[in-house]
């Protein structure tokens, strides 16, 4: 068994220049977490002086491994970003390798958790491995004005849960460094506006809404396709909403209280289930104390007023009101608003105590009880200063922001990408797959783009005689043999991971999608109904487990979730979900995890640049 390291006490100093270890009765070798303040200045383009600033040589003193609460309250790493130019600069800090001395083994960024605090905001605790790779681990970018000064606090400490034979006897040492360049681009809120032509904007007086049938508003981010859908006139911040339901869940036990809900829950989680904790880089694209009103109206659609701010939940990540979809289309006939992408979905407005509004396949507003599960399409507000750096906003082109356009990824891990990315998997007409999360620390979980077809017909599968996942059920024999067999071939084959870990928690009426996988809400421990197999399915309530196409070209599909003994979730192809007994056949989306060293070779990771892939050494 594995040892964890909590179990035995040592203190360690954390020095800016030098390493001060103290050893406290420990029967193995030391520990050691070393942050070196040395920074190293690439300036690419503009008159630029960007300086970056100790502020102070301190020592830092602590008993490790430490939970996350203790890790906020270290002194931490204190620099400071100044601008002493005479241009706007963008800026990306990155924490880089130093070489050990000779004996020493680095720590493995997975032991090591850190929070970064940027002028007093301190961001949430998070695994180092989650800046990225070396030398492509990012601390923070964004822009900075002239003579502007943005005060930093990096704390880094190692995990509680870290093993003996992870992170014992090992070392960690790291340098700052910061690559400045003149600023890429237009900031959305500006593009949008110009572009988008007079006739389809709206200005009620706070917002300037996009309006019509089918504006040039279109944008990638984070591997998801999403619409822009209005620009504060005071702030510029831009509002999104992702074009497809990214999933569906129950939106809450009863409740139509957005704040307390599955739904805002599940939004801006920022575990590696969560919707917020797999959008990439957040803190630098999204306003991450977005204010979303709430407030109850059973008003007809069409004249609907601003709501009056009764009710606000403030969050980085919500759903739109009743008010943001009517004011995207100024007709009266709301199927022709591009923001009916012809599905099920939630919105943030009650109807009544007992009520959700959610918008119907047709365009027009409907109420639905909360203990239902309906699609769900997230909502972000990019941040002032984000860029667009290209596209054309179109559909087949979309607008591509700075700091998320990636063209130069050959030889880049798989397992750093994004959620909702593309790849080249599979074969034939099954040859398109996203990227759904790295649930399995290293491994890069996918699933097929679409369910399988044969011949361009939607393949239908019974599940089995029960509502329990295994490879000796009905659909558990078909991917683990005959989908690996005809539709996948041998070279995406060697890549997937033999065997991984399949969870089937019961969720049923108005309960949590936590449930899927964990034994309650805290997500304290993972359900006992599980299997292991090399290829499974989503869950209910997992990322990418929702539709992606209008309604005539989907199926419903099954998830790997139980309603109760007999029957499981699916996925309705108007992007809601219901339950079947176990067997009815539905359709498949084959789920799998990828090898840990699975590289890309080419690509960008867009539908139409997906990655290509290969296996590294």
């Amino acid at each position: 068994m594995k040892e964890a390291i909590k179990n035995n006490k040592k203190i360690i100093i954390i020095g800016v220049a030098i390493i001060i270890l103290l050893l406290i009765g420990i029967a193995f070798a030391y520990l050691v977490t070393t942050l070196h303040g040395q920074e190293e200045y690439v300036l690419r383009a503009g008159t630029l002086n960007l300086e970056l600033d100790d502020k102070n040589e301190l020592t830092l003193s602590s008993q490790i491994p430490l939970e996350d609460k203790e890790g906020m309250t270290l002194e931490g790493f204190n620099f400071s970003l100044i601008n002493h130019g005479n241009i706007e600069t963008d800026y990306t800090i990155y924490l880089d390798d130093i070489a050990l001395d000779e004996g020493e083994t680095r720590m493995p960024d997975s032991s090591i958790r850190y929070s970064l605090t940027k002028n007093e905001v301190a961001g949430n605790p998070d695994n180092l491995s989650n800046m990225g790779a070396n030398p492509n681990r990012v601390v923070d970018r964004g822009s900075i004005a002239v003579d502007e000064t943005i005060n930093y606090t990096l704390r880094i400490w190692i995990d509680y849960d870290a093993t003996t034979e992870e992170a014992g006897g090992k070392t960690f040492k790291g340098k700052l460094r910061v690559v400045a360049t003149q600023p890429v681009g237009e900031k959305a809120s500006t593009v949008l506006l110009e572009n988008i032509p007079k006739e389809n904007q709206y200005d009620d007086g706070t917002d300037t809404f996009i309006t019509g049938e089918d504006p040039n508003n279109y944008i990638w981010y984070s591997g998801k396709l999403w619409r822009a859908v209005s620009v504060n006139n005071e702030t510029k911040t831009t509002k999104l909403v992702t074009q497809w339901n990214i999933s569906t869940i129950n939106y809450s036990s009863g409740s139509t209280d957005f704040a307390g809900s599955f739904m805002e829950d599940w939004l801006n989680d920022t575990s590696v289930d969560g919707f917020l904790g797999n959008l990439r880089d957040y803190e630098n694209f999204i306003v991450t104390d977005s204010a979303w009103d709430a407030t109850l109206d059973a008003s007809n659609l069409g004249s609907i007023e601003r709501p009056n701010g009764t009710t606000p939940v403030t969050d980085a990540v919500g759903l739109l009101n009743m008010y943001e979809y009517q004011s995207s289309y100024r007709g009266t006939d709301f199927s022709d608003s591009y923001l009916n992408n012809r599905l099920l979905w939630w919105t943030l407005t009650p109807y009544s105590s007992s009520n959700v509004r959610y918008i119907n396949y047709n365009g027009n507003a409907l109420n639905g009880i909360p203990n239902v599960a309906n699609g769900l399409r997230p909502s972000i507000n990019l941040r002032a200063d984000v860029r667009i750096v290209d596209g054309n906003g179109t559909i087949d082109n979309p607008y591509r922001l700075n700091g998320d356009n990636d063209t130069e990824l050959s030889g880049t891990l798989l397992n750093t990408r994004y959620s909702g990315e593309y790849i080249v998997f599979g074969n034939d007409e099954n040859n398109l797959y996203r990227i759904v999360s790295h649930e399995t620390e290293g491994l890069t979980k996918i699933v097929s783009a679409e369910p399988l077809k044969n011949s361009g017909i939607f393949k239908t599968v019974v599940f089995g005689d029960d509502a329990n996942y295994s490879t000796s059920n009905s659909i558990g024999i078909f991917l683990n043999e005959d989908y690996l067999t005809n539709y996948v071939e041998e070279e995406f084959s060697n890549i997937i991971e033999d065997s991984t870990t399949w969870y089937f928690g019961t969720v049923g009426s108005g309960t949590s999608y936590k449930l899927a996988k964990y034994t309650d809400t805290n997500m304290s421990s993972t359900v006992s109904t599980t299997t292991d197999a090399k290829v499974g399915l989503l869950r209910f309530g997992e990322l990418m487990a929702g539709q992606f196409d209008v309604n005539e070209n989907s199926i419903t599909y099954w998830t790997l979730t139980p309603f109760n003994l007999s029957a499981l979730h699916y996925i309705g192809n108007y992007g809601d979900s219901n339950s079947h007994i176990s067997v009815y056949a539905d359709g498949i989306r084959p789920t799998l995890n990828l090898k840990s060293n699975v590289i890309i070779t080419s690509g960008t990771g867009t539908k139409s640049d997906p990655f290509v892939l290969t296996l590294g050494n």
